[in-house]
């Protein structure tokens, strides 16, 4: 019997339907209940519409932005773009009460310029962008009776609210006694458990895919436990504490990244180690015996060198852990200060960032190639929908743009995903809020709306459609607390409208090349690999530190510098993939270069567990950094890269 066909769908549309999985994130479904609509009722009730309006999309976009992570992170997350929001809204609504319509575009084109070039810095800067951006729209288009100093100062209210609760509301499960680091405990133990996951799969075909997960989550920990904070150091023991495990994480994703290069199988019982320090971190007890692995080649020993100190770092101030194993049963011990140890401790101590952000790179990167062109494009985009929205002389012209900004933002997805995706989003929306506005007792039934509504995005962030449907519904009912009953219908129109214009713009012609974005996150990348692989072979302790301890601790910084540009690249790399192959032959070779990349700096990693080990390398480990680096330089040129990078690589 013939087999039947089966037709591959395209990467644009796969990408469309692709959805985050994870367990539901109740303790943010609870804030979400408890942000918008309690303000917003209580406006409300004081006869002041129209300032409840203001607050509960303060906090609606703070809920966006309430994502897994430490309360230190989340103030830094949800409150630079508040900041932003409310600027945005003092810069639009007097800008739209004192300027005419030509004038009003150009200022706001502006504004598109300046938020999308500052946008390619990072995720916190991207959402204070879009909420600037978002803002001024609302501020300049929205008729409210109030000025623009009490719609800025309710809207950052309501961003303010959510951070209090996000401070204040302990997490599900967290431990009673101290639940202010319950943030920092869950990812330090996820970097525990993937480390356990990828031993596991050594050897087999998912071990790519448990490496690029042990990635994210050492940048997550690393995130969540580098906050912004007020003092230099950690200031507590819960903290100093954590901050020491998660050095002592380090030297074990080395070992584990080393012996998944190497590719053979490991026995079931290696990742138990790991996977017991992972439950040792939720809970706070001891982490007690360990099995200790078959000390036979240079990855199995820097593994069981790291588990030791894991140990002793898990159960300072206690008796000497012991070690549970199939051929020993005696402690290592050093009876001197270990590199290892030197190394963590220094990690610990010193600092989690290879280097803190300058403000001369900030703004290479916002004039480079990725700002320049994500802000040409914000800017066409915003100001285009700007105009148009005014010319159909809409008195609640402002979702014209504000759609457009959510659109035209590329680390939301690729171009024609986002335009699926808001499209079937908004009209999913408007039609559930049509039924529910149909029935429900105004303004009780609204209010209540808000707040279920607010419930929800911390689950339908996981869908940009899912997040555009339920957004659509709080919006809409604000709109008609606000004084807008016939808000629905046009709604649809003017989000179609605005995907044709993101459409039509995404693909003019641009000046300089296309893709920068995607090239200036590879070059970042292949600057990083050279500076990992460059330290690795010189084998000079750094700061003249003759036990190594401060070469250990800057070789981790550098290994960890490494994994998280290329964990970028690769990102960008696959997101440009899945545009519409109009847009995708601008990038198209990349994702072979951040592949090569990946192999070399796992080769990298290798090299330095073996170094450690022997104090050479193998014909094996040099063969396949000569093989890879020719590849690189190859990979770039083919994809139309500079090989400058990828030539000082080659001379390392």
């Amino acid at each position: 019997m013939p087999r039947p066909l089966r037709t591959a769908l395209p990467l644009w549309l796969t990408h469309a339907l692709r959805a985050q999985r994870g367990p539901v994130p109740w303790n943010a479904v609870l804030r979400g209940v408890l942000a918008g609509g309690p303000l917003l009722l209580v406006a409300v009730s004081a006869g002041r519409e129209s300032l409840g309006v203001m607050a509960a999309l303060g906090a609606m976009f703070a809920g966006i932005n309430d994502r897994p992570g430490s309360r230190r992170i989340a103030v830094h997350r949800i409150g630079v773009p508040g900041l932003a929001g409310a600027l945005g809204i003092v810069v639009g609504t007097y800008a739209g009460e004192g300027l005419g319509a030509a004038p009003l575009t150009l200022t706001l084109t502006a504004l598109g310029l300046l938020a999308g070039a500052v946008s390619a810095v990072g995720p916190v800067a991207s959402g204070a962008g879009t909420q600037l951006l978002v803002a001024a729209a609302i501020g300049a288009g929205m008729p409210l009776p109030d000025p623009g100093w009490q719609r800025a100062l309710f809207f950052l209210a309501g961003a303010g609210w959510l951070i209090v609760l996000r401070l204040a509301l302990p997490t599900p499960g967290a431990p009673a006694s101290d639940f202010r680091f319950d943030g920092e405990r869950a990812g330090v133990a996820a970097v525990y458990d993937a480390i356990a996951d990828l031993l596991a799969a050594v050897g087999g075909e998912q071990a790519g895919g448990r490496r690029a997960a042990l990635t994210a989550a050492l940048d997550h920990a690393q995130d969540t436990l580098a906050g912004p904070r007020l003092r230099r150091y950690a200031s507590s023991a819960a903290e100093r504490r954590l901050r020491a495990q998660y050095a002592a994480a380090l030297p074990l994703a080395e070992a584990a990244t080393a012996l998944a290069w190497s590719g053979d199988a490991l026995p079931a019982r290696t990742g138990e180690g790991p996977r017991r320090l992972a439950v040792a971190v939720r809970t706070g007890e001891p982490c007690g015996p360990l099995p200790a692995p078959a000390r036979t080649v240079p990855g199995l020993r820097a593994l069981d060198d790291a588990l030791l100190h894991a140990a002793e770092t898990f159960d300072r101030g206690g008796p000497r852990p012991q070690r549970a194993s199939d051929s020993h049963s005696h402690p290592h011990s050093h009876p001197h200060p270990h590199p290892l140890g030197r190394g963590t401790e220094r990690t610990a101590r010193k600092g989690l960032h290879l280097r803190p952000l300058r403000a001369k790179a900030l703004l290479r990167t916002v004039t480079g190639t990725g700002g320049r062109e994500y802000g040409l494009r914000v800017a066409l985009c915003y100001g285009a929908s700007v105009a148009v929205a005014q010319a159909l002389h809409h008195v609640h012209w402002y979702w014209l743009p504000a759609t457009a900004v959510f659109l035209v933002k590329p680390d939301l997805g690729p171009l024609v995903s986002r335009v699926l995706n808001r499209a079937a989003g908004t009209v999913l929306g408007a039609l559930v809020f049509v039924g529910f506005a149909a029935v429900l007792p105004r303004p009780e039934g609204l209010v209540a709306l808000v707040a279920i509504s607010g419930a929800l995005i911390p689950v339908a962030t996981r869908h940009f459609a899912a997040q555009t449907a339920v957004v659509t519904v709080l919006v809409l009912a604000l709109v008609m607390i606000g004084g807008d009953p016939e808000a629905s219908w046009g709604r649809i129109g003017e989000t179609l409208l605005a995907c044709a214009i993101v459409l039509v713009v995404g693909h003019l012609p641009a000046p300089g090349q296309r893709g920068g974005n995607v090239r200036a996150r590879l070059t970042a990348a292949t600057d990083a690999a050279h500076a990992y692989l460059t330290h690795v072979l010189s084998d000079v302790a750094v700061d003249g530190d003759a036990d190594g301890g401060g070469d250990r601790a800057a070789r981790w910084a550098l290994r960890r510098e490494a994994y998280r540009t290329l964990a970028e690249a690769r990102a960008a790399t696959d997101r440009a993939a899945a545009e519409l192959p109009t847009l995708a032959r601008h990038t198209a070779g990349t994702d072979e270069v951040a592949a090569t990349l990946e192999r070399l700096v796992d080769t990298t990693t290798a090299c330095a567990v073996h170094l450690d080990d022997t104090g050479r390398l193998t014909p094996q480990h040099t063969e396949r950094l000569a093989t890879l680096l020719d590849e690189l330089v190859d990979r770039r040129e083919s994809a139309g890269l500079a090989v400058g990078s990828s030539a000082g690589l080659r001379s390392a």
